[in-house]
């Protein structure tokens, strides 16, 4: 990088500034996608499918792109092909096409070698393709573990072979203008001090535009809609705060148990797996302030604040549970501790939020299988209609399965007597939205790493916040001082869960279920 008359930091800074304000162009040339952990259930299950329905869309065309599988398992390109065959859905030319832009190289994550000869693989791509930039994106489908070998592969083997070496689209002349990012799975990190670790290790390699965290909330459908529907819609803009809502609860409820990852599973724990993550990125949508712009930067920005606003958790405001029969795995310690349930509240110390509850909650083998935002207004003062009972107007945001939103509200009874009834105001995404294909979350987020857009992403800063809420509880839970209670498998969860929700203020409807419409 020698001869730019500049030095790498003021460089970087000079891309920072520029970023900002300069809406980058689309590029033109080849695209190498790189599968790490190629063979595994993650790239066969969500990865390739969600490169494939890119290719099927147009975003992807097969003249530009090049995908790569990389993994330590013996196979062929065609041995790749077929492992991942039945996991994709498409017509058969479609899906023969797309497989045949599939190559694989077999190596060690730890070792020069099999990185040396991925990329004489990829340069020997690009080199027949003369045209425009070249671009890496490197998919890391592996455990956190082999992060820092890998990503130290990747820079020391694989980068870009632009003449500066920097994530950067024409702001310099470069003899292969192009860019080199990584997209990172969670979970990053068991704690502040191993995030911390690996965000130190990954630094050091790459700068913060190169990185992608990804959480595969943050692509979802009704999640990316939040931020519209507060601050697009003037209707919400009075509503939203603590004179109004008595309180939020954000929800995950899984059917069924670990399912055979029981030893896995019991390294983390659901506050690990799913609270600290998937929940909090919602709760960051649902609490943060209206950001400058929807520049990237200006909503992360927002979301970092709010993480900061939150007090400290109290122990007695969590109830951890275990489901009867966790144990039975024998991949599961006979004295473990780890919570297969956890209902936590987060208080936000701020001028909109301060008194309201925040009840972030997640659990296996309960009694459905949902995840949705459930907003609960305050009772309405002067209440003429002897209507209380019947229970509070809500606002719901279904985000998995039949994807929805709807406003709880009281009604007139149809007949001739002033009676009283809950109903609902109703949009079901299935029903409005009949020919419209909903995109998954993994296509959408890596579609955005293609284009740049870090929005989705989770950005170091915004890491830190979000473990420094959660390690002190995770250390006590670790060490014994918080204990998981028994509950049934198939049930709601441990009683003293629902009575934590009580005493915060949530009063449950009795009475009312909604039933999502059908054409029928």
């Amino acid at each position: 990088m020698s001869g730019t008359g500049s030095s790498p930091s003021s460089r970087r800074n000079s891309f920072n500034s520029l970023s900002r304000d300069l809406e980058l162009p689309s590029e033109q040339g080849c695209l190498s996608i790189i599968v790490l952990g190629a063979s595994g259930d993650l790239a066969k299950k969500k990865t390739f499918p969600a490169l494939y329905h890119l290719f099927d869309q147009g975003f992807l065309q097969s003249g530009e792109v090049h995908i790569f599988g990389y993994a330590r398992s013996n196979l062929s390109d065609d041995g790749l092909r077929e492992r991942i065959r039945g996991y994709l859905k498409g017509a058969p030319e479609d899906l023969s096409e797309f497989l045949q832009l599939i190559k694989y190289v077999s190596g060690s994550y730890d070792n020069g070698e099999g990185f040396e000869k991925l990329n004489k693989e990829i340069s020997k791509y690009e080199e027949s393709n003369q045209s425009g930039s070249y671009r890496r994106l490197f998919y890391l489908a592996l455990p956190p573990s082999v992060y820092p070998s890998v990503c130290r592969m990747i820079r020391t083997y694989c980068m870009n072979p632009c003449k500066y070496g920097i994530d950067i689209i024409g702001l310099f002349a470069a003899s292969h203008p192009g860019w080199t990012r990584v997209i990172v799975e969670k979970p990053f990190g068991k704690d502040l001090d191993s995030a911390e670790e690996l965000s130190a290790q990954l630094g050091e390699l790459f700068e913060e535009h190169q990185l992608y965290r990804i959480d595969h909330y943050l692509g979802k459908e009704l999640v990316q809609n939040l931020l519209v529907l507060r601050f697009a819609n003037r209707l919400f803009l009075p509503l939203w705060n603590r004179d109004n809502i008595d309180n939020i609860q954000i929800v995950f409820r899984e059917d069924f148990g670990t399912e055979g990852r029981g030893g896995y599973f019991d390294q983390y724990g659901i506050i690990r797996d799913i609270i600290q993550n998937h929940l909090l990125q919602v709760f960051c949508l649902v609490a943060m302030e209206k950001p400058v712009s929807l520049k990237p930067e200006h909503i992360r920005d927002e979301k970092v604040k709010v993480l900061q606003s939150v007090n400290p958790i109290k122990c007695e405001e969590v109830v951890l549970g275990q489901y009867d029969g966790y144990k039975d795995d024998p991949t599961v310690p006979d004295d473990s501790n780890t919570p297969t349930f956890a209902s936590v509240v987060l208080r936000v110390h701020n001028e909109r939020w301060e008194g309201v509850p925040f009840i972030l909650k997640a659990g296996k083998a309960l009694n459905s299988r949902k995840a949705e935002v459930r907003v609960q207004f305050k009772d309405v003062p002067g209440d003429i209609f002897k209507c209380k009972k019947q229970g509070r107007n809500e606002f719901v945001i279904r985000l998995q399965p039949s994807e929805a939103m709807y406003m709880k509200l009281t009604v007139k009874k149809p007949g001739l007597e002033m009676a009283t009834e809950q109903s609902e105001l109703d949009l079901s995404y299935g029903m409005r939205y009949q020919n419209v294909k909903i995109p998954e979350a993994y296509e959408r987020l890596i579609l955005d790493t293609i284009r740049g857009d870090q929005q989705h992403f989770v950005r170091r800063d915004e890491l830190k916040a979000a473990w420094q809420i959660f390690t002190p509880l995770l250390h006590d839970i670790d060490a014994g001082k918080l204990k998981a209670v028994p509950y049934q498998p198939g049930s709601r969860g441990p009683k003293e869960a629902d009575e934590l929700s009580s005493k915060v203020g949530y009063v449950q409807t009795h009475g009312y279920v909604w039933i999502p419409p059908t054409l029928a």
